[in-house]
């Protein structure tokens, strides 16, 4: 076959494509309108986890696994918004690590809030205005967010679901080369993610630091002598070159996201639930709590603890354990989470999800 040839059957395959694509809309709009009757929400992690597992599973390629499921996120996007536009509110401007991982769970399809602190992630959805709201948890280098997580013991917002985000920092620049830029813009967590590399190439440029690597890169465009520690996708939204691509020292380096919202997901089959707790001040007080998790067969994949800022040396501890909530009282999270209330001094369960790869 000609070139030609090839290009005619791609022409019949999009309008075939463009069909299937539209009667699958419908079929979402028609749920959408079944939805309002029952009060159901528009956003089900648990359904397009299901989804987005099928579909790669169904591709025999040439296409990898990922990008069916890049495209299929979009698809999904479109079609939710016909059943109920979304209003997404996430940490930075345009282009940061959170606008970036609110995209990848959302897709372009919805509405974007860009807000200036987690905290006014929070307050944006509590207040109504957003619908969910994407913040920082934790990077595998860096360790936890701590403001994240400090949230909850301020509000009742829960965690509907989370995201994975690898992070690959850049240096971005209008500068002709890595010897013209005299100042780099960066947040702490950048700095901190490529030391070495700063080390060995920058050591003699002075560090800026700013609230998001977003922000450092808009400050960048102004700046002919500056440089910004920032992801691809500030590059092209704030019209930057790259001097240097890949320059975090770990190549492995990944950020967790949590969704939050009023939103309870239904169990997916493979679920995580997250919990805050406090335990007396008795010796061993920890350990018997955590016990219960362990004799129950319930797996814990996280656990950190917080001050409570209300009174000195006092804290709250918070853990991730694999399971749902809705599994019942003789499921194995249901036999720990009744062991394990015992030996607390209070246990608030913050949302069981959908368990990200």
């Amino acid at each position: 076959m000609e070139i030609s040839d090839y290009r005619r059957r791609i022409d019949a395959l999009d309008q075939e494509i463009v069909r299937l694509v539209n009667e699958r809309a419908e079929c979402a709009r028609r749920i959408g309108e079944a939805k309002e009757k029952t009060d159901r929400p528009a956003y089900a992690p648990e359904r397009e986890r299901q989804v987005l597992e099928r579909v790669a599973a169904a591709s025999a390629g040439p296409l990898e696994a990922g990008a069916i499921q890049a495209i299929y996120r979009e698809i999904i996007s479109a079609c939710r918004a016909l059943e109920r536009p979304l209003t997404v509110a996430y940490w930075g401007p345009p282009a940061s690590n959170t606008h970036v991982a609110a995209r990848r769970r959302f897709g372009s399809q919805v509405q974007f809030l860009e807000t200036g602190s987690i905290a006014e992630v929070f307050a944006q959805v509590e207040r109504g205005a957003a619908d969910f709201g994407v913040i920082p948890v934790e990077n595998s280098t860096e360790g936890v967010v701590a403001p994240s997580l400090d949230m909850f013991l301020r509000c009742d917002l829960r965690i509907c679901s989370e995201i994975y985000v690898p992070i690959q920092h850049n240096l971005l620049s209008n500068a002709p080369s890595l010897e013209s830029v005299r100042r780099v813009y960066t947040m702490f967590q950048a700095t901190a993610q490529c030391r070495d590399w700063i080390n060995r190439h920058l050591g003699h440029v002075e560090m800026v630091e700013t609230t998001t690597t977003a922000r450092g890169a808009a400050l960048a465009a102004n700046d002919p002598e500056a440089g910004a520690i920032a992801n691809l996708a500030a590059a092209e939204q704030y019209g930057l070159g790259i001097l240097a691509e890949h320059i975090e020292d770990n190549p492995r380096n990944r950020t967790r996201f949590w969704v939050v919202g009023q939103l309870r997901p239904a169990p997916s089959g493979r679920d995580k639930t997250s919990l805050m707790f406090s335990v007396p001040h008795r010796p061993g007080a920890l350990v018997r709590a955590l016990s219960s998790l362990s004799e129950n067969g319930v797996s814990l994949t996280f656990i950190e603890s917080r001050p409570t800022k209300q009174t000195p040396w006092e804290y709250v501890f918070f853990v991730d354990v694999q399971g749902h909530e809705a599994e019942g009282e003789e499921s194995p999270l249901g036999r720990a989470l009744a062991d394990f209330e015992a030996h607390t001094l209070f246990t608030r369960i913050l949302g069981s999800y959908p368990e990200a790869e």
